[in-house]
């Protein structure tokens, strides 16, 4: 018979060696058992939507033209003598520009007045005859046909010396356009001909311009659709639009430069060009110190009227994404939606919303990152802080994507 060992384990030593473990496993099933505090909404500033009325601005583009401009031609066939101004000044109406030879139109003058002259005698002593004849007539001397002739020869030498004195005046007046002067006031160009040449045979030869660069003329286009727009728009009451010749309009230089003289439209073509489906219009623009130059491109931005019922927005709180431009407002119940809006330009630092807002909607400026759309959120007025720099008014649309959309 096989005996069998047994081993006997102190019961003493058995139960405290346990007793730290099961406290062990007990704690932790306790702590298990504890639910997590909730974590607190995070908290955003936010802007309270308020309707106003903004002004309605367009941007265009527009290329600068002179006032006048007045081609100088040689008027009378001669030649060139020489030039009286500096090429690039400014002239004055009436200021001597070029000298054409004057020599042959002067002769041509004494010669129409010679003529003049001698037809004037011609006429004196056909009307001393006519006297004489009258008496005689009178008298029964002389036959009424003799008497009838010679009526008629005083009135063919007064004919004659009315067309003499038509060729003298012209003939002055040639001689007059030998000394070519400016038609308008303005900046003289460059010299067309050189003394010397043989100007005015047979056409007009242009010897210079004269350009009026104060003021000057804006010519751009707006679309016949952005038209149709503004007035189904103003039809509706939504913006009203301001009379054409008080719309103002103000130009950036190309190098972004604000020009300080505002201009004002003064013209709107009255159809619509149909290779562009445009409508051309015109801006009077002051240019007093000559800074701007015909030919010159030019951004504008119009005036057209004012925009009623609309909400200026932070551009901040302004985002984009594939479903298009929306902002998050807070609700009364405290949780962070998405709305769709419509933006129409900026004016100054803020986006104008068009439609998608109502008045009093809480719209989250600040703190877009930590919300999330259904979620809790804190509010705080919104602040703009101190340091930002202001955004171009001009900037391009909005384009942030934010978390939790």
């Amino acid at each position: 018979m096989v005996g069998h060992t047994h081993v006997i384990i102190p019961m003493k030593n058995f139960v405290w060696r346990a007793v730290p473990w099961c406290l062990v496993l007990l704690l932790t099933a306790c702590g298990e058992s504890k639910d997590p505090a909730p974590a607190s909404p995070p908290q955003v500033g936010v802007v309270t939507a308020s309707e106003s009325s903004v002004p309605l601005v367009k941007d265009l583009v527009g290329r600068l033209s002179a006032f006048r401009s007045a081609d100088v031609n040689a008027r009378v066939a001669g030649v060139l003598l020489k030039r009286a101004y500096v090429e690039g000044s400014e002239v004055k109406k009436g200021q001597l520009l070029f000298e054409i030879d004057p020599a042959p139109l002067k002769a041509a003058l004494a010669s129409v007045s010679a003529q003049l002259a001698k037809d004037q005698a011609n006429l004196a002593q056909a009307r001393a005859n006519l006297a004489r004849y009258r008496r005689l007539n009178q008298q029964k001397s002389i036959a009424e046909q003799t008497y009838a002739d010679q009526k008629f020869l005083v009135q063919q030498d007064e004919a004659t010396v009315k067309l003499d004195q038509a060729n003298v005046q012209m003939a002055r007046i040639n001689l007059g356009y030998a000394y070519v002067t400016s038609p308008i006031t303005g900046r003289a160009g460059q010299q067309q001909v050189t003394e010397g040449a043989l100007v005015g045979q047979g056409s007009a030869t242009l010897l210079t311009t004269v350009s009026q660069l104060n003021p000057l003329y804006v010519n751009f286009t707006i679309g016949v659709n952005d038209l149709s727009a503004l007035q189904s728009a103003a039809a509706r009451g939504d913006i009203q639009l301001t009379q054409p010749n008080k719309t103002a309009v103000k130009v950036t230089l190309p190098d972004g430069t604000p020009y300080a003289e505002p201009g004002t439209v003064d013209f709107s073509a009255p159809t619509v060009d149909p290779s562009t489906g445009s409508v051309a219009l015109r801006a009077l623009l002051p240019n007093p110190k000559f800074r701007l130059l015909p030919g010159t491109y030019v951004n504008l931005r119009l005036t057209l009227g004012e925009r009623h019922n609309a909400f200026l927005i932070p551009q901040p709180a302004v985002q984009r994404d594939i479903t298009g431009t929306y902002v998050l407002v807070v609700g009364k119940d405290g949780k962070v939606a998405h709305r769709n809006v419509a933006t129409d330009g900026t004016h100054g630092v803020d986006w104008v919303v068009t439609s998608g807002l109502n008045a009093g909607d809480q719209v989250i400026v600040s703190g877009l990152q930590a919300v999330q759309i259904g979620g809790q959120a804190k509010v705080e007025p919104w602040q703009p802080p101190a340091s930002s720099s202001t955004p171009s008014a001009t900037s391009a649309g909005p384009d942030k994507v934010v978390g939790g959309k």
